[in-house]
């Protein structure tokens, strides 16, 4: 991995500085532009104890996407509805994208998949909320046929009728391990090399929960990225992959801010279009995530994984923003290596890099919402929440 610009980062072994340059000119280029996305949705998965740190316990989990949301949208807010569950480590980091995405005067489109409860901001509705998230990957059913082929033409739609590039975020508790899962399935060996939200990810856990599903699932040697969503994948996986394959038959490039779960979106799209066109279809489509997610370089030789496997050059880029200076333990966990991305934090800290705010902007405008949270008890301080 080398620095480059403004010390942002780029991961992929086929980049050249040459091809880094020019990505990043046409980033700025398009900053003003982007049509932000939060897709926020719910899988069973993350309520198997030890899976996810996204949320204390299994309770919080069920509501962290709410919350993350609604912190995108208002920040640090005396009406705020949803707490934000206490975490053993770390803050979300809904309060980074939230500080970058006032910075650089963006505003989200939530669209909530898979979650119980309607919220009450404004949303993008793909279908009804009380469908529902999907099963535990343990089944290996995760959701019916229908309803995945039904997100994918939603996100297919409007990606395709899009006249602006686009910037795809997640907020998706247990969403590392479908994303696990769906990688397993196209038969890449990622087991090693996948975050995760804890500090020390749950490996064996992983594993073994996987495993479950992939046997019950029975893939044949003619499924397709549809079916393996099917099986063991979520809805986050299944919309974003069409918005994904949508925008690029717009001819518009698409920002993909997070790390594994967005690998794992790229991967289903790959799988999926027609070979011939292939590498044409990666050339406007940017990993996007932050330094503490790139420092053992897993994430980079996961890119490489796929990267060799459809034979195409994909780069990512690791933003530079840290909290090293920051006096406030919630951020100064980061650099420990909790929490580490979600929420769009990486593309947004990058984006805001790119418009010309600082390192130490950035980290005092946390700061002073972690203050502002903590007085108007936003984040939940109780275990049990």
């Amino acid at each position: 991995m080398q620095i480059s610009y403004l010390g942002i980062k780029f991961f992929g072994s086929n980049g050249n500085q040459k091809l880094f340059s020019e990505r990043v000119d046409l980033l700025k280029k398009e900053i003003n532009n982007f049509v932000f996305y939060l897709v926020i949705a719910g899988t069973e998965t993350s309520q198997i104890q030890g899976i996810s740190a996204a949320g204390i316990n299994s309770k919080a989990r069920k509501r962290t996407a709410l919350a993350d949301a609604e912190f995108l949208l208002f920040g640090a807010s005396i009406d705020h509805k949803y707490k934000l569950p206490f975490l053993n480590a770390g803050v979300t980091p809904a309060l980074i994208s939230y500080v970058c995405r006032k910075l650089i005067c963006a505003s989200p489109i939530v669209v909530p998949i898979g979650i119980k409860e309607k919220p009450y901001f404004s949303h993008l509705t793909v279908e009804n909320y009380l469908v529902g998230p999907a099963k535990c990957l343990t089944t290996g059913k995760s959701m019916n046929k229908e309803r995945v082929l039904s997100l994918y033409k939603k996100g297919l739609e409007i990606g395709n009728s899009t006249k602006q590039p686009i910037f795809i975020s997640e907020s998706v508790p247990g969403g590392t391990t479908t994303a696990q899962a769906v990688m397993e399935a196209f038969g890449l060996n990622v087991n090693n090399l996948i975050g995760s939200s804890l500090i020390n990810a749950p490996r064996n856990l992983k594993t073994k929960v996987i495993k479950a599903g992939l046997l019950k699932a029975n893939l044949k040697n003619n499924f397709d990225s549809l079916d393996v969503i099917s099986s063991v994948g979520d809805p986050f996986q299944a919309f974003s992959m069409g918005l994904l394959i949508g925008a690029r038959l717009a001819k518009q490039s698409v920002v993909l801010s997070g790390g594994s779960q967005m690998l794992a979106v790229i991967l289903l799209a790959l799988e999926f279009i027609d070979s011939k066109e292939k590498q044409e279809f990666v050339d406007l489509v940017f990993i996007a995530t932050t330094g503490w997610l790139v420092k053992d370089n897993s994430l980079g030789n996961l890119l490489d994984l796929i990267t060799e496997k459809h034979n195409v050059n994909l780069l990512g880029f690791a933003s530079p923003l840290n909290f090293k200076s920051s006096t406030f333990k919630e951020l100064n966990d980061y650099e420990i290596g909790y929490v580490k991305e979600g929420v769009g934090a990486g593309g947004m800290s990058i984006l805001a890099f790119l418009k010309g705010f600082s390192n130490e902007e950035i980290v005092s405008r946390c700061q002073i919402n972690i203050e502002r949270m903590k007085d108007l008890g936003q984040i939940s301080l109780n275990k049990d929440c």
